[in-house]
């Protein structure tokens, strides 16, 4: 097995901290939604179910981030 110190730790969950990246999740949803009402430009109509789909998938991963 492998022991890692503390500090390595501490690197990692800085970069693996629930907040920030669950954010990110929630703003990807959002912008899937927009994509997905405007009436505009049918290629951002096309990428919302992607967008929408990522971001969902983002925040499982995310809500088993440490706080």
């Amino acid at each position: 097995m492998t022991n890692v110190s503390k500090a390595e730790r501490r690197g990692l969950s800085r970069w693996f901290r629930r907040g920030p990246w669950e954010i990110a999740a929630m703003t990807a949803i959002g912008i899937g939604i927009l994509m997905l009402t405007q009436p505009f430009l049918l290629v951002l109509y096309s990428y919302s179910f992607v967008t929408i789909l990522a971001g969902t998938v983002g925040f499982l991963i995310v809500s088993h981030f440490p706080q």
